[in-house]
């Protein structure tokens, strides 16, 4: 495992990993993880998340942007953890989303898995593949490029 983190990787250590803050941290745990290929990482869904109050009154669902979002701070994670650890100050930033597809609505109590794989590495780039889980059932998946920039 990475210098200083050890499975499973709980919020402190997220927020090591991601500069990202509430309300846009969407990754609570890090449970898996394996070295230049692949992590899993858990969002627990909240009936008090901010998006539910107009996403949709009276039938809440997760936006599906958020979910890819989700997915692309799972690969943030994957790439920091590749690195050594801490994101210390570097951000990466979303450039593309291909083939998103969403299969299922994500209510308020889901539990997302979110298991990101580097499909390719080229210089400051970094593709990955990503699916969203809710229950072992496929809710969303992308083709994600991402690209990294020191601070």
């Amino acid at each position: 495992m990475t210098e200083g983190f050890t499975l499973p990787i709980e919020h402190d250590g997220v927020l090591k990993l991601l500069p990202h803050r509430y309300p846009f941290l969407l990754i609570d745990r890090v449970v898996a993880y394996e070295a230049k290929t692949r992590v899993v990482c858990h969002k627990s869904v909240s009936g008090n998340e901010p998006f539910f109050q107009g996403h949709f009154p009276g039938k809440p669902v997760m936006p599906g942007v958020l979910v890819i979002e989700a997915l692309a701070q799972a690969g943030g994670i994957l790439s920091h953890l590749d690195l050594g650890g801490a994101h210390g100050g570097d951000l990466s930033y979303l450039v593309k989303v291909d083939k998103a597809k969403f299969s299922r609505m994500v209510l308020p109590g889901d539990r997302l898995e979110l298991e990101v794989r580097i499909n390719r590495e080229i210089r400051n780039m970094t593709m990955y593949g990503g699916v969203a889980r809710v229950d072992g059932q496929d809710v969303a998946c992308a083709d994600i490029v991402c690209a990294r920039a020191a601070s």
